[in-house]
């Protein structure tokens, strides 16, 4: 089983990262209507008409007569939507979806860690900045062998978060894994104001007055796209930027169409593309933010919403992209709430970069692959900071030179760009 199989991504050990937008709320009388709306909306949403290669009948009934209560529902429609093998087509019950909400407002209880499953092995993904998980020094691809004491194989998702969330100012014990080394974590719970960009300059970084560093670590909250704004004004007298989206899992599709579009002055920024194959095209609406010269990071971590903002800036020459593969989620899923509090989230669309290439299980590739060792982290030395920032030195040549626009074209360096008049 690959990664692009089988991760889901959660934040806070909580919620599922993706490019998600919200549907009207859907109402039920009784558990077993419960259980037959989420039916219906699988029926008429789901992205793969065939629902998996099945007769997706055969589930509308199958629980009639063992359906009593909420709590039966919620385990039959786990069960149905395993059917499915999408592990971003999920049922939330009440306590999920609520956490959720507060997760798309920007205000979320835990220890700052996404998690998912790798090779059928709980791994760490991303600790998030300033949180309680990166102080503690949790890293990305840290195994999670025990969590207070109880071994993890064989764990699911919503069991780990369970039982790595808790009331705040309490520990949690993690045993970690880290290349042959087990190490033990001993993390205090506490309640985390998620903020989605920072202008803070990485801890041992070298980088110039004139260049703008920006790190976007999510698109999850209504914020992110007015904390970009914001940042960019209070770089405003910068030469160029550094865009980093390395570990950011994604978030909601209309911040990475609105940050997108601050960024360009014209082209698609996406295309979806529905059950029917239908397909709608996002383009930018003129009103850029700023043309100076952009360089983004990306890394295995940058998904699904980084990958549609990368791909927008790559496929319209607007940016180059430096590190290593994107983690290849090309899949939009649809918010459902359901009558007693829970929700469905559900695969709806898959996108398309402009350039009309479907990038699921594949992945972006960046213009300039560099690779961080596992010696450069002992060393604190992020060799694809460094390169972002020899290339947007060349950019920014370029760009003063010509004093006209300057599109890349081709990043082998020495760079070759056209310019615009």
């Amino acid at each position: 089983m690959t990664f692009h199989n089988c991760v889901k991504n959660l934040i806070l050990s909580i919620f599922t990262f993706s490019s998600l937008f919200f549907a009207q709320a859907t109402f039920a009388d009784t558990p077993r209507d419960l259980y037959d709306e989420v039916w219906k909306l699988v029926n008429s949403k789901y992205v793969d008409v065939n629902q998996n290669g099945q007769n997706w009948h055969r589930w509308r009934h199958k629980y009639d007569s063992v359906i009593q209560t909420n709590e039966d529902a919620y385990v039959a429609i786990e069960t149905m939507l395993s059917s499915l093998n999408d592990p971003y087509t999920r049922f939330l019950d009440p306590e999920e979806f609520a956490e959720e909400k507060r997760s798309i407002s920007g205000t979320l209880y835990g220890i700052g860690i996404q998690i998912g499953i790798r090779e059928d092995k709980l791994t760490v993904i991303a600790p998030i900045e300033d949180t309680p998980a990166a102080k503690a020094g949790l890293q990305t691809n840290d195994i999670i062998l025990e969590i207070d004491g109880a071994s993890t194989k064989g764990i699911s998702i919503k069991d780990a978060a369970d039982k790595i969330r808790g009331p705040k100012g309490t520990p949690v014990i993690m045993l970690i894994k880290r290349d042959k080394e087990e190490l033990k974590f001993t993390i205090l719970r506490d309640k985390i104001d998620v903020k989605s960009v920072s202008i803070k300059k990485p801890e041992f970084a070298k980088i110039d007055t004139n260049i703008g560093y920006i790190r976007l670590n999510s698109f999850l909250s209504h914020t992110a796209s007015d904390e970009i704004v914001k940042a960019l004004e209070q770089l405003r007298n910068k030469d160029g930027y550094i865009l980093d989206l390395r570990s950011n899992p994604g978030g909601l599709l209309t911040n990475a169409i609105y940050i997108s579009d601050m960024f360009l002055d014209a082209g698609n920024i996406v295309s979806t593309v529905d059950r029917d194959g239908y397909k709608e095209n996002q383009k930018a609406n003129g009103d850029l933010l700023t043309d100076k010269p952009l360089v983004v990071l990306i890394d295995g971590g940058s998904a699904s919403a980084s990958e549609i903002l990368s791909g927008a800036l790559k496929d319209n020459g607007r940016a180059v992209l430096v590190g290593t593969k994107s983690f290849g989620k090309g899949l939009v899923q649809e918010i459902n709430r359901l009558s007693d509090g829970a929700g469905i989230n559900i695969t709806t669309q898959k996108y398309l970069t402009p350039n009309g290439t479907d990038i699921n299980k594949v992945g972006i590739i960046p213009d300039i692959k560099v690779k961080n060792t596992k010696e450069d982290e002992k060393n604190k030395k992020d060799r694809q900071l460094e390169k972002a920032q020899d290339v947007l030195k060349n950019l920014i040549t370029y760009n003063k030179q010509s004093q006209n626009k300057v599109k890349v074209i081709n990043t082998n360096l020495p760079l070759r760009v056209i310019i615009q008049n």
